[in-house]
């Protein structure tokens, strides 16, 4: 049993090794190609995508089953995704279209990795600046409607740890109010396999579930989120027990 748990920590170690390595390639490979149009860089950091989980798959033996693929709309939408790990932010981008995210602007500043993903185009905001950040979404949200790009949403703000929730973030609800755009809700139990501030990554195999399309229009962006929210409550209830609501700490404005 040691031994095994043993050898199991050196193919964490190993993955890790991988993160290291390719990291830095794919990033300059992304930024110098700056000039291209988006698809183009979006299709070269979709081979790093696909080169982690096959890599978390290999050598951790951590996979994903995703159910309500039929879910999935026609032209952009605005996803809202339970935040518990990276490994959700991995695989969202295996089965849906081209997508962006709503982010902190701190993770910009991470070299390679914060300078590869700028050139993906994300929404980053400063997350105390209030009503200006959900204004930043909601401009720039519809300029990548426009484009065709969907943008993803973690709607709590921040990662969860398993069986809990706080309240939702205006930002995504008022750029789907604004615009019209369909809510696609996604649950999922990632976080028991990949938590985050942990070294240990489980296998298994986790599930991803994708909710039917909210129709936004003539819903207020309150409504938008407690629709969202409630589809999404049951299906973690579903795949992995209840949500348990946590205070949510103060802030300057209304949050993003």
């Amino acid at each position: 049993m040691l031994g095994r748990m043993r050898f199991h920590t050196f193919r964490v170690f190993l993955y890790y090794s991988v993160c290291v390595v390719t990291i830095p390639i794919y990033a300059l490979i992304v930024i110098l190609l700056t000039p291209a149009p988006f698809r183009f860089r979006y299709a070269i950091a979709m081979r790093w995508i696909r080169l982690q989980y096959r890599a978390l798959s290999t050598l951790v033996g951590l996979r994903y089953e995703v159910e309500g693929l039929e879910n999935i709309p026609d032209g952009a939408a605005v996803l809202y995704c339970k935040h518990q790990s990276m490994i959700e932010c991995i695989t969202t981008q295996m089965f849906l279209p081209p997508q962006t995210w709503v982010l902190k602007r701190e993770l910009l500043w991470v070299p390679m990795f914060g300078w590869g993903l700028a050139q993906l185009d994300p929404i980053a905001i400063n997350r105390s600046a209030g009503r200006s950040a959900v204004e930043q979404i909601v401009e720039q949200g519809k300029a990548l409607f426009r484009r065709g790009i969907w943008v993803v949403i973690f709607p709590e703000g921040t990662r969860m740890p398993p069986g809990q929730t706080r309240r939702y973030g205006m930002g995504g609800a008022v750029l789907a109010s604004e615009t019209g755009v369909p809510v696609v809700p996604l649950a999922h139990n990632a976080g028991r396999f990949w938590l985050q501030g942990r070294f240990d990554i489980l296998p298994g195999t986790f599930r991803m579930r994708i909710g039917p399309p909210i129709d936004t229009r003539g819903l207020s962006p309150e409504e938008i989120n407690a629709r969202a929210k409630a589809w999404i409550n049951q299906a973690m209830a579903e795949i992995d027990g209840p949500e348990q609501e946590v205070a949510r700490p103060n802030h300057n404005g209304p949050t993003p």
